[in-house]
């Protein structure tokens, strides 16, 4: 009887709140000065979405651009003065377009042109992780390990018994891994771990209260460091399908690119780690790197190379930048490969330039994706891309999860970015650059075999599929955004 005598006044108060509340997210939106498309899709989403358009903005809609990860100083301690200046290249060594893409690389990202030595690329991850538990058993100092899937399976079990055997004979071994990408494996998997002597940590462990303050961003980055000598980064994560494919019995292989490299350019990996580490451990000041005896004249075949990183606290959308630059200075031919084929609105149109002004633009995709919403969303951009004349290729052997960009004959990059909204926006992502013409000749050379175990689309072909599909992916395309 009483509750029924306030029922009327809580459910008029309850109302006024989540009036302010919607006003106020808002109010946020709108002075995040974000693209005006999205602004006006998540303001329209809280007003005529009641509750629900509340819970994805909560979950999907707010921004942590220019959140410091660690601070300036911290930052300078990290790598020093020595650090800096090792292995250093001048940008204007490079063609026009490169030197640009160089510099924007440094002011969107802070990692400088330096040189790398001792190219390795992988195309498969049998050959990679081969040679990384080779790498690993001959470590003398320290193992720096950052990957967004760590699984307990039997790749996993191996390699983490070489990281409790050198922890156990005393070396500093840190493992970074990702909450959510790691979410399946066991707890008792990387407290074992910690058992033998390793530093084993979650990025962004999401549990309440915070869950709706982490789930949107994830650590994407795939980088090992050895030694401070020896780096590993690419798209490879830790799981057995990574050498034995979507399926039981090697029917669907997984095609993925990882890159081994010596060098100087390794002590930015070190650096990006270690930034993410502190971050991690909320450290008001850090340990400076201990930099490694590095003899230039002994390293006969030097390479310009650059890290770029990304993430959701930066100013810029860095790597994006980067892939539109480089895209926009083609001049000859651009081969693309991604997992997941969902450009922002300006480069696809940065594709669709180059192809109409007779760049040779190509990209491959899975034609059967490990994700079947995401392989709808991409399948919805291809015919726009047919119309330009981009050529479009999905493969068919199993899984492409490579994510490699080649401009002309003297550019190409590889990391854990894919072509995305999440890998431009949300993730922390990591790539490395290479300005050299071997190294791009070696990875063009992998993607016409890549192309040739693929079927290249016509535009007549692609339009006709069935009605249903198309729909489909149209209204799956509208998820892109957050997928």
């Amino acid at each position: 009887m009483i509750f029924s005598q306030y029922a009327s006044w809580i459910y008029t108060v309850l109302i006024i709140l989540y009036a302010v509340t919607i006003l106020s997210c808002i109010v946020v939106v709108m002075s995040e000065r974000r693209n005006p498309i999205k602004s006006l899709a998540w303001v329209m989403a809280l007003i005529f979405l009641p509750v629900l358009g509340l819970i994805i903005y909560l979950f999907f809609g707010r921004s942590l651009k220019n959140v410091h990860m660690i601070s300036r100083h911290s930052r300078k301690r990290l790598l020093g003065k020595e650090g800096r200046r090792i292995g250093l290249v001048d940008p204007n060594c490079l063609i026009p377009d490169n030197r640009n893409m160089a510099l924007l690389a440094e002011s969107v990202s802070g990692f400088q042109l330096r040189y790398a030595t001792n190219i390795e690329i992988f195309s498969y991850g049998s050959d990679k992780f081969s040679q990384l538990k080779e790498d690993l058993r001959a470590a003398r100092h320290s193992i720096n390990l950052q990957y967004y899937i760590f699984a307990d399976d039997e790749l996993g079990n191996e390699i983490a018994d070489i990281l409790r055997e050198k922890a156990r004979a005393g070396l500093t071994v840190r493992v970074l891994y990702d909450h959510v990408g790691s979410f399946s494996t066991r707890k008792r998997f990387f407290e074992s771990m910690r058992e033998a002597g390793v530093h084993a940590h979650p990025f962004f462990r999401v549990s309440f209260p915070q869950f709706a303050n982490r789930v949107n961003w994830r650590n994407h980055r795939k980088i090992v460091i050895i030694d401070n000598t020896v780096g590993y980064i690419g798209g490879m994560n830790i799981a057995d399908r990574y050498i034995t494919g979507l399926s039981k019995g090697g029917k669907e292989v997984w095609r993925d690119t990882h890159v081994r490299v010596e060098g100087p350019v390794v002590l930015d990996m070190l650096y990006q780690f270690s930034i993410d580490w502190n971050f991690l451990k909320a450290k008001k000041d850090v340990a400076p790197i201990t930099i490694p005896e590095m003899d230039l004249q002994l390293m006969p075949f030097r390479i310009p190379a650059q890290l770029i990183s990304s993430g959701p606290t930066d100013r810029w959308e860095n790597i994006a930048m980067l892939f539109m630059r480089a895209i926009l200075s083609a001049k000859k031919s651009i081969y693309l490969q991604t997992p997941y084929f969902l450009p922002t609105d300006f480069l696809l149109k940065a594709l669709q330039n180059a192809a109409l002004a007779g760049v040779d633009v190509r990209i491959i995709i899975p034609r059967k994706g490990d994700s079947r919403l995401l392989s709808f969303a991409s399948f919805s951009y291809i015919s726009q891309c047919l119309v330009a004349g981009i050529k479009v290729y999905l493969y068919k052997p199993g899984m492409l999860h490579a994510k490699n960009l080649m401009v002309d004959d003297d550019f190409c990059t590889t990391g854990s970015a894919n072509f995305d909204f999440r890998s431009f926006e949300h993730n922390f992502e990591c790539n490395l650059l290479l300005y050299d013409s071997e190294v791009t000749s070696r990875m063009k050379r992998q993607f016409l075999l890549d192309a040739e175990q693929s079927e290249l689309l016509t535009l007549t072909k692609w339009s006709g599929r069935p009605r249903l599909l198309r729909a489909a992916e149209s209204v799956v395309r509208l998820l892109a955004p957050i997928l």
